[in-house]
């Protein structure tokens, strides 16, 4: 669990402090690094809820969704988070893990980050694209098969395993590009 939350949260921490360094050069008023802490990381976590989805609505009578409602039953939301974390790598049909979903928030994204000056909703969307950046280059390390798989879920043709580097460079890329354009918003 801690290792989850490490792979989410040291990346996070550090597109704050490096954001954060350029609004304090150029005197942003405080009120905005409150707003980019806050969207920064809800954000992060936000895409997890496809595994409520998942065990809920699309899988409600398996064996790990009725773990999940008794945990949560019984507020034992520990038990919560670490069935997210074994079983993440297993979902393969998730509504916001998927490619089409994933092109979709960037073309939403860069509208948001080129049109709107609201800290907290830029560093949101900035979030989100960073969490399925994340959890593509560990699925990339740990099982480039299975990241396929989860990736082009319901897809007749799949992107070749070749190629699923390359798509992760360029999803990193426009991640890189919203960062930029975030500290852009206040400089």
């Amino acid at each position: 669990m801690k290792q989850k939350l490490l792979n989410y949260l040291l990346p996070t921490t550090g597109l704050f402090i490096i954001i954060s360094c350029f609004w304090v050069i150029f005197e942003v008023r405080t009120i905005h690094l409150i707003y980019l802490f806050l969207g920064l990381n809800i954000g992060i976590f936000l895409l997890d809820i496809d595994h409520f989805i998942y065990w809920f609505l699309i899988h409600p009578k398996t064996e790990e969704s009725r773990l999940v409602k008794l945990a949560i039953e019984n507020k034992k939301f520990k038990s919560v988070v670490k069935i997210v974390q074994t079983s993440h790598q297993t979902h393969h049909s998730l509504i916001f893990h998927h490619y089409f979903f994933q092109v979709i928030l960037v073309i939403f994204s860069l509208f948001i980050l080129t049109s709107t000056q609201n800290t907290f909703i830029s560093a949101l969307v900035l979030s989100l694209n960073l969490h399925l950046v994340i959890d593509e280059i560990i699925g990339y390390k740990s099982n480039p098969k299975n990241l396929q798989k989860w990736l082009f879920a319901r897809e007749p043709k799949q992107l070749p395993i070749a190629f699923l580097k390359r798509y992760i460079i360029v999803f990193i890329v426009f991640t890189s590009l919203f960062t930029f354009l975030l500290i852009q918003t206040k400089i």
